[in-house]
């Protein structure tokens, strides 16, 4: 950190298995990686190159090793295994992410069908060589899936060797875990939380009130992906409470050393 403040919430250091900040590439140049890196490789801990952009970026291998220098684990989108498994490519898919020495694979099905059974077995088999992030929930906004069944299937693919289980919400943050018009599915959250373990699961928050939400309900180190780069340090200040935002949830009005403060100040404080 660049100077010193009291009185914040702990973060868990890199590597992380909580806390985790995923962010979405969705086709910056090997420059744009290089400033990236520059100011936030240090509160980023995974980067997605977003469903098939890697397909199209020019100078791939050169911008999957400016990610590689700054220890950033890079993985492809899951539209991208989607769409090799669709053409029944998936060996050809493996082979792929053994060419770019990808150690992270996201097996999804937002978008094509793939059975249950099958994408289970298929994360079992990829486990043994990747640590695999599995998606639940679909890319269509009129797909509305009981809680119950994110509960089950989650808990399946966490049986099945995902390492992270990631709640589905697009770029956009307006499908799966969230309503058409970017509202928070609350009562689905509360659901899935209460039957599983949040530290197994990541939360696709694009929109800074979506990461507000998810914050404020399970702390500092809860798991969220789909983070624009340009919005990491913004979201590491909500982390920290640096942020109007969540000022007030880490540092209590009850605490005795704001009471303290409080007092010492003839201004005051202000909650608006």
């Amino acid at each position: 950190m660049s100077y010193q403040l009291n009185h914040l919430p702990k973060r868990t250091q890199k590597p992380r298995e909580n806390g985790i900040t995923l962010a979405l590439d969705k086709g910056y140049s090997v420059r744009q990686v290089e400033d990236f890196c520059e100011v936030a490789s240090g509160h980023t801990d995974l980067v997605k190159l977003g469903w098939g952009t890697s397909f199209v970026t020019p100078n791939l291998e050169k911008k999957l090793a400016v990610y590689k220098k700054h220890n950033i684990p890079v993985f492809f989108g899951g539209t991208l295994f989607e769409a090799y498994v669709l053409r029944n490519q998936l060996e050809d898919y493996i082979q792929l992410l053994h060419r770019f020495e990808l150690r992270f694979v996201e097996v999804s099905n937002g978008t094509i069908w793939l059975s249950e059974s099958r994408k289970n077995d298929i994360i079992h088999d990829l486990s043994k060589d990747f640590t695999v992030l599995s998606e639940v929930g679909s890319k269509n906004p009129d797909d509305i899936m009981p809680p119950y069944k994110w509960v089950n299937i989650i808990n399946n693919e966490i049986k099945a060797g995902a390492w992270k289980v990631i709640c589905e919400a697009r770029e956009s943050g307006n499908v799966g875990v969230f309503r058409p018009n970017g509202e928070i599915r609350s009562g689905l959250i509360d659901e899935i939380a209460d039957q599983i373990p949040v530290e197994h699961l990541l939360f696709e928050a694009p929109k800074k009130e979506q990461q507000t939400w998810f914050i404020k309900k399970f702390g500092s180190n809860v798991n969220l992906g789909n983070i624009e780069p340009s919005e990491v340090i913004s979201l590491e200040t909500l982390r920290l409470g640096l942020r109007s935002d969540t000022l007030f949830d880490f540092f209590s009005i009850e605490d005795p050393d704001f009471q303290k403060l409080y007092q010492n100040n003839s201004t005051g404080f202000s909650q608006d």
